[in-house]
């Protein structure tokens, strides 16, 4: 009977372990074109991949939070460490991913030299992407920085602006939708991506593939180590995936792994 009795715990665990559902939030390009790869890898498994889209990077982080999500796949380390400073929460990295560089986009010139003076230039408004646009900006010569090391560099930090730009501080998300109204656009890959700009051709300015914003996996400490989230890790560092981020955004994402 005690034999029988284990057989049937066994299989009842099995059958919910079968069953098992894993709700992750993404951005829709590239994160949960990415996520649709791993899918029916995860489904052989048992596991259940929901992918749930967001257009912003606040709502992510807070279901997470609030155990309406397993996991999110949007963010880099830097805003994934502003945002537990800021909110007092312990989100924890999982895993790399790929790295979207972040770019420069201008729907009126070709070229970064050829801007006037007091062109406006929009920047993401959150901490850590509107430290990185002026990073980049630094890069190309427009503006420098007090403290050229600082990611969460704000307008306030610049240091001297030869051609006395103005600046924009928008949602990341609305970036691509004011690019006819102004002169450049700090704009993240994804939103790129989502309005067919093509980052290798159309960006004026672009971080290289050494940018320390990696996009990553991210988790509660409670699941962080779940047989689902461990099995999902190895799907997105599968060579399948690697294999579609090549074949799929040509350069304008790059894998992490």
């Amino acid at each position: 009977m005690k034999k029988l009795l284990a057989v049937v715990a066994a299989l009842f665990a099995l059958s919910a372990y079968a069953d098992e559902t894993l709700t992750v939030g993404a951005s829709a390009v590239p994160h949960a074109e990415i996520l649709e790869v791993v899918k029916p890898m995860l489904a052989k498994d048992g596991i259940n991949l929901q992918i749930k889209v967001f257009n912003d990077y606040i709502q992510p982080n807070v279901q997470l939070v609030e155990k309406r999500l397993d996991a999110n796949f949007f963010q880099h380390q830097p805003y994934l460490d502003e945002f537990n400073k800021g909110k007092g929460t312990d989100l924890v990295a999982v895993a790399k991913v790929h790295i979207e560089p972040l770019g420069a986009y201008s729907s009126t010139y070709t070229k970064v030299d050829d801007l006037p003076n007091g062109a406006t230039v929009a920047l993401p408004n959150d901490p850590t992407n509107e430290g990185r646009a002026l990073l980049l900006l630094a890069k190309g010569g427009l503006i420098t920085l007090k403290n050229p090391t600082n990611i969460l560099s704000t307008p306030k930090d610049i240091a001297t602006n030869p051609k006395e730009l103005k600046f924009r501080e928008l949602e990341a998300a609305t970036l691509p939708r004011v690019l006819t109204s102004i002169d450049l656009a700090l704009i993240n890959t994804n939103y790129a991506l989502a309005v067919k700009l093509d980052p290798t051709k159309d960006a004026l300015l672009i971080e290289g593939s050494d940018s320390p914003y990696v996009n990553i996996l991210v988790a509660r400490p409670d699941n962080r180590d779940s047989i689902a989230m461990q099995k999902l890790v190895a799907a997105l560092h599968s060579p399948e995936v690697k294999q579609f981020i090549l074949e799929k955004y040509q350069g304008a994402v790059i894998s992490a792994f």
